[in-house]
Parts: structure tokens; sequence; C-alpha cells
């Protein structure tokens, strides 16, 4: 499904010869970092002279995966409230501080026409340094419960995109459209076949083939359900690319070491390949693995992180099974259900089939080109 498009940036042209300075702030995971990634990507193909800076926190994901995507980022000295050990919290103050002293450095470098948020207490010195500036905020949130940060920002932001209705009860509602989630372009609009994907793990094309992704940190009890039961893929003609996350790389490759049937990696890089080689998927429920399994239209196991805000990915995955379009084990129950859920489900051809339709009609394919377009119209009549 696609969202139209104001008419008035429908082509490239129309905003050819101008320019702007946009901050993208946030991350900390994968499912911050890509939709950011997409929506930059957006605005620059449809305004080509867009400047853009990234600002992320020092020694997270987005300071590595940002400039692979070609883009500069700025790193802040920040941290998020540890609900596990407060002790923990009592330099946090400083940290918050010394953060806005950065940010204020980077504006008075960059000079930002506007800033996007999109997530992460990373974004929030950001937002309302920028606010406090009196300079255009915009917040994508991307789950169903929104982040402390954004609901924060979200009563001075311009405005507010978000995946799912009522997202009223987080937001002001007049600021907020209904955009869905970007998904990252490589996977959008991929056109591979699925045995030129399965081909590029070494696998057989021949075989059913099932992958498993925990997020971009990986999953324990995905990833300890899976090596406790992975003899089992072999004795039922099944391959698995399995994504570990770094913490379990090293006994995931134990456990794969002279397994044919068995790719193992930290972290997969090119998941048009991985989406595109897979039968069936095992994925936590965030909601931008919901939106990539939605555009590739694949049959899921989906296993909710039980300790995400107001346990939104379990509301996330339920709402799936209640339309059937994918089958969920709770994260307790993985260890006993997973690996025989996944096999049930990759030999009964008629229920990934019907998963796979119901969780198509889910799919949004171009709402980064509906933010950026949402973003550029109100900057650029700002500026004027």
């Amino acid at each position: 499904m696609k969202l139209p498009l104001d008419d008035s940036i429908q082509q490239n042209s129309h905003f050819g010869n101008q320019s702007a300075r946009i901050i993208i702030a946030g991350g900390g995971t994968g499912g911050h970092i890509f939709p950011a990634v997409a929506i930059a990507n957006a605005i620059v193909r449809i305004q080509p002279k867009t400047e853009i800076l990234f600002v992320g926190a020092k020694g997270k994901m987005e300071m590595e995966k940002v400039p692979l995507a070609g883009y500069r980022i700025e790193g802040l000295t920040i941290a998020g409230f540890n609900r596990s050990s407060l002790i923990k919290n009592i330099g946090l103050p400083f940290k918050l501080l010394k953060s806005f002293l950065q940010v204020k450095n980077i504006f008075n470098e960059f000079r930002p026409t506007a800033v996007i948020g999109v997530g992460g207490y990373s974004s929030f010195p950001v937002l309302r340094f920028a606010q406090l500036k009196g300079i255009d905020t915009f917040i994508h949130e991307s789950n169903s419960f929104a982040g402390k940060s954004n609901r924060l920002l979200g009563k001075k932001a311009t405005k507010i995109f978000v995946a799912i209705d009522g997202m009223n009860q987080f937001f002001p509602s007049d600021k907020i459209i209904l955009t869905g989630n970007p998904v990252r372009e490589n996977i959008a609009k991929s056109k591979l076949s699925r045995e030129e994907a399965i081909l590029f793990f070494g696998l057989n094309p021949n075989k059913k083939t099932v992958l498993a992704i925990g997020g971009s940190l990986g999953a324990k009890n995905i990833n300890e359900a899976l090596s406790e039961g992975i003899d089992e893929f072999e004795k039922n003609d099944l391959q698995l690319i399995w994504q570990t996350g770094k913490p379990f790389i090293e006994k995931g490759r134990e456990i794969a070491a002279g397994k044919s049937n068995i790719w193992v990696s930290d972290f997969i890089a090119q998941m048009e390949y991985a989406y595109g080689a897979a039968d069936v998927v095992i994925s936590r429920s965030g909601a931008m693995s919901i939106a990539e399994l939605a555009v590739m239209g694949k049959p899921a196991v989906l296993v909710p992180f039980p300790f995400a805000a107001e346990d939104h990915q379990t509301v996330n995955a339920q709402k799936l099974v209640d339309k059937n379009a994918a089958e969920m084990i709770s994260d307790a129950d993985a260890s006993a259900q997973l690996v025989d859920t996944v096999i049930a489900l990759s030999k009964n051809e008629k229920r990934q089939q019907a998963l796979k339709d119901n969780i198509s009609k889910m799919a949004v394919n171009n709402a980064d080109e509906v933010i950026a377009n949402e973003i550029l119209i109100t900057i650029n009549k700002n500026q004027k």
C-alpha cells in the first residue's frame, strides 16, 4: 500500500534549487536508526541540496551504522535512566548537562533549519534545544506505546508522525500525521529472487529456509531455544539463517560448526537477502520488524521482548495474531515451543500462505517519502 503524497512535492524539481540543513537525532537500536536513515534518504531524493547531520549517543550502534549509510554523525556524552541499578544514575544529571553544551556547539556550527527526532534518549537534548530556539521539530514515533522522550517533546513539536491510530493518548491530536513506519529502501524495493538470496548465504535453494532475527542487539531466549533445538533443523531438512547479535555470536558459531544447513552471524547488513531467502521468519515484534515483515510479506513466528515499555511488543504481536497475520510464542515459552512451532509452520504451506496474505495487507511502502514530503513542505513554507 502506498499513501498519497502532496502534489506540491511530487517532483524533485519543485525543491531542486532550494536547500535546508536538517539534524536527525536519536538511536540506540536498529529500530530507531534504520527508519532515520530511510527518512534522510527520502529527503535527499526529493530535495538534493539538503544537508543532513545525525546526532546520536557515543558508544551506541548509530555511531557505526550511520557513517556506513553515508552520513556524518556527532556523538553526545549521554546515557539513559538505568532501571536495574539506581546507583548507576548518579552521574546522569551531569551527562545531561554536558550533552546540552555539546548540542549548543553542534547547533552553532551546523545552524539547522529543522530537527527530526526518531526516539532514544539522545534525541531529547537535541529536540529540546531546538524547541527553545524556535526551530521546527518533527518526531517519528514507530511504536504503539510512545517513548518517554517523544512524549515530553511532543507538546512543542511542529508535527508528529506515527505508525498506528490512537496515538492521541500520547500526543496533541492536531499535530499527529499517520504515516506508518519507514522501511529501509534496500528492503522495500528489493527485486531479488529467492534463489539469488539463498545462494548469497551459500545455502541450498531447494530446501526450506528459516530466518531468525532477534533484533540488532540479539535476543537471548530466541538464541538459546535455537541452540537447544539446532539438530531438529537438519532432521526436518530445514536451513537456518541465524542472526545472533554480538553477545551470543561465539556460542552460535560453535553450535553451527560443521553444519552445512546453518549460516550464522552477529549482524546481517544485507537484510534484503535475508528476507528474500526466508520461507519462515522468527522475529521480535518491535514496530520496525513488523513493518519489514509486512512489506516483504513473510510468514512469521513472533517472540515479543517482554521488557519493552508497557509490554508494547506483546501488544504489537497480538494485533497480528488477531488478524491471522502471524503466530506468537512468549519469550518465556521460547525454549519449550519455538523450534517445534517453526518446524510445524515450515511444513504447512496453506498456513504460510494465509499469514503472507494477511500481513501483506498491513504494508506501507512509502512512509519515508510521506514523512520527507511533510517535513520539506513545512520548513520551506516557514523559510519564505
